[in-house]
């Protein structure tokens, strides 16, 4: 109960972070909706991102404090939630194979990125496993601290793999045809003020259990996961309004670009060449796993995209919401990942990366 309450404790913000809040809201809203303007797919998401990125680069400080950031994912896990259906909770027992191929998946990958950047770019072997590791990125962070590793390395590499994937993923999707540029309503009805009122009460209750037990993306699945059996169970009607949802999905935007905000010119270019690089290298490992489930099993190649691509959680379940994917079907694969990198990565770094004798040297 500490845990919580220390969580929730508010404290006024300074007029500088005030100022930049609204200059980071301002940029990623611009953005957002000149790629929205553009019919650009996924464009509040990918627009917003890239120009608060572009803007975060050039020097800009922008950022988002803490309880907006967690307004926004609580928007989100409700939105993603309401396109639950008794017929998409009925397809949970078929992803125990999918799972079962995103873990070979993530560790091929994880393995073939850290050897790229090993083998091309001379990277030693701790900071190549945890920069090739897709996913988790603060208990990455925490490891490349414990361990000595290059840690302004490992956040460009993994900043850069999460907001080329944002960006390019839903061209790429509608170029194929696989999903349209202008992604249809997620709910044709609005709900009532009582079922709202029930969802944010619901939403916020599960999001603090989660939290309470260090559940990962709390925040964002607690809401999903509450919304999800509101409307699952016929409880609850409809979601919430369009323009809410826009405002979640700007917000995941501006929250993915102000990443740039801590990181130096100098050292994003000096980076950068590793980060491509392992970047292809993840893409290529995850496009032969696409190839397979999306051969051998019915599940939509669109969905089996989304749910392989190596990218952060919030920005892949938003990508689902806006283009209209089966969140369930990413939520569950995306947290699987979560769960493996978490448990797997400190393992790999003690067996293949440096040893703790060399790192306290």
């Amino acid at each position: 109960m500490k845990q919580i309450t220390a969580s929730l404790t508010f404290e006024w913000p300074s007029r500088a972070s005030i100022l930049s809040m609204v200059e980071t809201l301002v940029i990623g809203t611009a953005g957002g909706l000149v790629f929205l303007v553009a019919n650009l797919p996924g464009g509040l998401i990918s627009g917003s991102m890239i120009a608060v990125g572009i803007a975060a680069i050039a020097g800009r400080q922008l950022t988002l404090p803490p309880i907006l950031t967690q307004t926004v994912l609580v928007l989100l896990g409700i939105s993603l939630g309401s396109v639950v259906s008794r017929h998409l909770l009925q397809q949970v027992g078929a992803y125990p194979l999918t799972i079962g191929l995103l873990a070979l998946a993530t560790f091929c990958s994880t393995f073939g990125s850290s050897y790229y950047l090993q083998r091309i770019h001379g990277w030693d072997r701790t900071s190549a496993f945890l920069a090739g590791s897709p996913g988790a990125l603060s208990q990455i962070t925490i490891l490349a601290v414990e361990r000595g590793a290059d840690l302004p390395g490992i956040a460009v590499v993994q900043t850069m793999r999460v907001i080329i994937l944002t960006a390019a993923l839903p061209m790429v999707l509608a170029i194929a045809g696989v999903a349209s540029s202008a992604a249809p309503s997620l709910t044709t009805t609005i709900a009532s003020p009582l079922d709202l009122l029930e969802l944010a009460a619901a939403s916020l209750a599960a999001a603090l259990v989660l939290r309470l037990i260090k559940f990962p993306a709390s925040w964002m699945f607690g809401a999903m996961i509450a919304s999800s059996a509101l409307h699952g169970a016929g409880w609850v009607e409809g979601g919430l309004p369009e323009w809410v949802r826009g405002v979640a999905l700007v917000g995941i935007g501006a929250l993915i670009g102000s990443r740039f905000a801590r990181m130096r010119i100098k050292t994003l270019a000096g980076h950068l060449s590793a980060a491509l690089g392992s970047f292809a290298v993840a893409i290529a490992v995850s496009a032969i796993f696409v190839g397979i489930v999306a051969l051998t099993t019915q599940v939509k190649f669109s969905d089996v995209v989304v749910a392989f691509a190596p990218g952060a959680m919030d920005a892949m379940l938003a990508l689902a919401l806006t283009l209209h994917i089966d969140p369930i079907f990413v939520g569950a694969h995306h947290l699987s990942r979560f769960v493996f990198v978490t448990i797997a990565t400190p393992g790999i770094v003690h067996l293949f990366g440096r040893t703790q004798d060399d790192v306290d040297d």
